[in-house]
């Protein structure tokens, strides 16, 4: 697990850590446990080869840029914070998270925000010294600028970038030194069928950090708009040969996702959209595969130093139908190019391979797959919370985590969940809690979170004067904030505890454990569907979590 740098532990102290007074159902949790496995990575690995994904659970829409030998990589996180996770690669195939470009809570707002509302793909890029994420927080502001010397942060303020109406906006640094902004938007008139949106182009002045001169449309609906193409979007320029190429995304972010691509001698065009599109995609190939990957496209091309292609790219891993808890991961692929030259990452009816030979790049350091979270050390930068926090609610003391809250799970605030991301269809979280729950309603313990709609949370809480180990469950937004009662058993007070949640693709397991490895098993074969995107929607993937909530106290407490 990668550690925090003095600046990013002060940030996150200062954000979410601020010791106050203990709350009087304090929650400690001593360790947090993390294992997985995939059956589709059952055969070792070949020597010189990499597995897909590079980045395992919800790392959605990634964008990457290289300096020098260095590669930089961000993601979206919709209304989790810190958002924006940034990771740095020598190889493209193992990446570090350095920090998080949004890990001030004053930087941007997502209070009352829906988990999948917030900040949608971000796009990095770099210039003389200056890194720069283009982003547009959804519902909080709009489209915006940050900036920075070192991308491991800090990173600017937002700088609003008010003037252009749409989303997925990225850079483009001319050979000439002028700078292009690029984004999806509405079209030009009235919109023609549901889904149809356009490119738009503006120069962008740098030094003063705002768009000049005209807008123009490049693409109108996407390659072929009598087909009624749906979400063109995610724009990226690059040059080769003297050519200027334009890669989007079209065609949703489901299963008919997919990456096309454009090219013109000029940057204003008009493109060309090439007759072999779509460059990538996996619809329409035979859904009874195995393993399937799916969903695949927001792609970005970057050439190695050593004049190699590669693209990264989201894609999802169903373990059935269209049910995936992981969320949308970032995949990584060679580019080809046609004798004509145009680029493609996979051609036409091919799925995408689960195993791929390396980037000709010095070999970086396999990663530990497990992983076991102490708290005798500043969390690192993985770890999330549901929106912004405003006050304390979470510290470290003595190897343990602390959490104290006063915002249920369910609710539209800011809920004491430090979460991290479950990254395979076969996982585990287990986690030991001491709590001593005072008045019904108190509870602490282990969750997993697809979304404040969608959990388990497997808690010690009481009701009447039993203290319980408890599984609740909310299915929807109909259902109670806390969640409705799955199943429970009587435990005794002031005794730590053990919990554990066991992931099966579709189906989840809780158990509890009064001795260490003495389990026993609350509930099995529970419904994991409910925390799938198909069943909850939105553009998230499940989260593990450590949760604690005390309600307020009645008057006369």
């Amino acid at each position: 697990m990668a550690a925090m740098s003095r600046r990013q532990v002060l940030a996150l102290v200062a954000a979410l850590a601020l010791a106050g007074p203990a709350a009087a159902a304090e929650a400690r949790f001593d360790w947090f446990d993390y294992r997985g496995s995939d059956p589709a990575d059952a055969a070792p690995l070949k020597p010189g080869a990499y597995r897909n994904p590079i980045l395992r659970g919800f790392y959605p829409d990634p964008s990457l840029t290289r300096v020098g030998d260095d590669f930089y990589l961000v993601t979206s996180t919709f209304a989790y914070f810190p958002g924006l996770p940034v990771f740095k690669s020598r190889d493209l195939v193992s990446w570090t998270q350095i920090g998080n470009a949004i890990d001030r809570p004053d930087q941007l707002d997502f209070t009352g925000l829906g988990l999948s509302r917030g900040v949608f793909a971000p796009t990095i890029s770099h210039r003389d010294g200056t890194f720069y994420i283009l982003n547009t927080c959804v519902d909080c502001g709009g489209n915006f600028l940050i900036t920075t010397k070192d991308p491991a942060g800090p990173w600017s303020d937002p700088i609003w970038i008010r003037d252009i109406d749409g989303i997925d906006p990225s850079f483009f640094f001319d050979d000439d030194g002028r700078t292009w902004i690029l984004n999806n938007g509405p079209p030009e008139g009235e919109p023609l069928y549901p889904g149809h949106r356009a490119i738009w182009l503006q120069e962008f002045d740098l030094a003063a950090r705002k768009p000049i001169g005209p807008r123009k449309v490049l693409v109108n609906g996407g390659v072929d708009i009598s087909t009624k193409p749906v979400w063109i979007e995610g724009p990226h320029i690059f040059k080769r040969g003297g050519w200027y190429y334009l890669s989007c995304a079209e065609g949703g972010t489901a299963e008919g996702h997919s990456q096309v691509i454009l090219r013109s001698r000029t940057v204003t065009g008009p493109y060309e959209a090439w007759s072999g599109n779509p460059i990538l995609t996996q619809r329409g190939l035979p859904a009874d595969r195995l393993h399937p990957i799916t969903s695949a496209g927001h792609a970005q091309l970057v050439q190695t130093a050593r004049g190699e292609w590669w693209a990264s790219f989201l894609a999802t891993q169903p373990y059935a139908g269209d049910f995936y808890n992981t969320g949308r991961e970032t995949f990584l692929l060679p580019v080809t190019w046609t004798a004509d030259g145009w680029p493609v990452i996979l051609p036409p009816g091919q799925a995408i391979p689960r195993e791929v030979p390396k980037p000709d790049l010095p070999a970086a350091p396999a990663k530990a797959r497990p992983v076991r979270e102490d708290f005798g050390k500043p969390l690192g930068p993985e770890w999330m919370t549901i929106r912004n926090p405003r006050g304390p609610w979470y510290r470290l003391d003595a190897g343990a985590l602390v959490l104290d809250g006063a915002e249920p799970l369910g609710g539209t605030g800011h809920p004491a969940y430090a979460g991290r991301r479950q990254q395979h269809v076969d996982a585990e979280a287990s986690t030991r809690l001491r709590f001593t729950p005072e008045r019904d309603g108190d509870r602490a313990g282990l969750v997993a979170l697809q979304s404040p709609d969608f959990f388990y949370a497997l808690t010690v809480t009481r009701k009447g004067a039993a203290t319980v180990v408890a599984l609740e469950r909310r299915a929807g937004p109909k259902d109670p904030v806390s969640g409705a009662l799955v199943a429970s058993a009587a435990i005794p007070d002031g005794k730590p505890i053990d919990l554990r949640i066991t992931a099966r693709g579709a189906k989840y397991d809780f158990a509890y454990a009064l001795a260490p490895g003495r389990w026993t098993t609350l509930a099995v074969d529970q419904d994991g569907t409910i925390l799938s995107t198909k069943t909850a929607g939105g553009f998230v993937g499940a989260t593990f979590g450590l949760y604690a909530y005390s309600p307020a106290a009645p008057d006369g407490d």
